[in-house]
């Protein structure tokens, strides 16, 4: 490793100001930083730092998302194999393949639009490279049906990437989740590929892997079925391990726990508002229960959906949620409370994690104003005792 931080240090000069490749900048930069923790601190302001910077937390968050994603990529072939009728022929890597062939090149496109905008950006504006679409890139994909196209993916990335954080300034001047809102914008511009009963499993066999299903083949979703009471067909070990249609990364609970456990493990997340987020919405999933207006079992909200993915790796973003202490409690439970209603009293849309999580972007700044202004306010009474 010596010599790789010798031979980066000996062509530096090249990508400075007045270096031959100059222009490359950026992603001199982002490499070296990727490679190397940087040894510069931030450029105005008093901060504190100790030896894990921005890419390093990123790259902890990827690795916690991996179990999602592989098994994902299981799911993709399980659905598949089980439509055709062939699930007992496959075997485990006939159906992790076929997963892995339909899920990594919506991972690849993600990255590429995003990273090539990322780039783009920087060196119109010279400046570094930033490493906040590490995750988003991987996360993107997960949260979208298999049945996207990835044009649509390509347009969605785009947006919000542009729109949702690089206007706002780059990477920590975000107001909203940026693959959230990547998921909205395709919700919103092309409701057909994000919902109904067609677009959750792969329907077409690839590079002789996989089965061809008839065009006129739908599979709905438990959520989608819980205004049916079909849901209750699932039993809750699926719900848990997974095996059901719904986004490539959302549907394990354990593989979502295992990542869970990763990041409260580093310290990169913050249990206070993944707890709060569960406990918001197994008390509205149990008021509802309890008052009649949903016959599913408030447990069961937990299971489903987008419920635990959203409130691991996505109610937790440090730029966009809240950061003081008791906002974290308030952030979280109001996040689990409005996904669940909005679950329940709107039979239109039964996922209703992604709109909590942007709703409650816009208010995390004013919860922590309120909690600092509390604090500020028993202060002062302390000191006129």
């Amino acid at each position: 490793m010596n010599g790789l931080r010798e031979y980066l240090n000996r062509i530096k000069p090249n990508f400075e100001k007045g270096g031959k490749l100059h222009l490359f900048h950026s992603l001199y930069d982002g490499m070296e930083t990727f490679l190397y923790v940087p040894n510069t601190t931030a450029k105005c302001g008093t901060h504190i730092h100790d030896a894990i910077d921005s890419k390093r937390i990123m790259s902890m968050v990827v690795i916690a998302l991996l179990p999602a994603l592989f098994f994902g990529m299981y799911n993709v072939g399980y659905q598949n194999f089980l439509a055709a009728g062939k699930l007992a022929e496959a075997s485990f890597l006939d159906m992790f393949a076929f997963g892995a062939l339909a899920v990594i090149p919506k991972i690849l496109v993600s990255y590429i639009v995003g990273l090539g905008i990322e780039f783009a950006w920087a060196q119109w504006k010279g400046e570094e490279i930033q490493e906040g679409y590490l995750v988003s890139g991987i996360i993107i994909p997960m949260i979208l049906p298999v049945g996207c196209p990835l044009w649509i993916l390509a347009f969605a990335v785009a947006f919000a990437v542009v729109f949702g954080k690089e206007i706002f300034g780059g990477t920590g001047m975000n107001i909203f989740n940026v693959a959230l809102l990547a998921r909205a914008f395709l919700f919103f511009s092309y409701p057909s590929k994000m919902s109904g009963d067609s677009v959750w499993v792969a329907s077409e066999s690839m590079f002789g892997l996989g089965n061809d299903l008839p065009d006129t083949f739908t599979q709905a979703t438990p959520l989608a079925l819980a205004g049916k009471e079909a849901y209750s067909q699932v039993p809750v070990i699926d719900m848990v391990t997974g095996l059901i249609p719904g986004s490539i990364g959302e549907t394990s609970v354990i593989a979502i726990a295992i990542g869970a456990f990763i990041l409260l493990l580093t310290g990169i997340a913050s249990w206070r508002t993944m707890l709060s987020v569960f406990v918001g919405g197994a008390l509205m999933g149990w008021l509802f229960e309890q008052t009649g207006a949903s016959t599913m079992p408030w447990y069961h909200h937990l299971l489903l959906g987008g419920f635990a993915f959203g409130a691991v790796f996505m109610a937790t973003d440090p730029v966009t949620s809240a950061r003081t202490e008791c906002g974290k409690y308030v952030y979280g439970f109001l996040i689990g409370v409005v996904a669940i209603t909005v679950r329940v009293l709107n039979p239109g849309y039964p996922e209703g994690m992604m709109l909590a999580i942007l709703l409650m972007n816009m208010f995390a700044p004013l919860i922590d104003y309120c909690v600092v202004q509390r604090n500020i306010a028993q202060r002062r009474n302390r000191i006129k005792k």
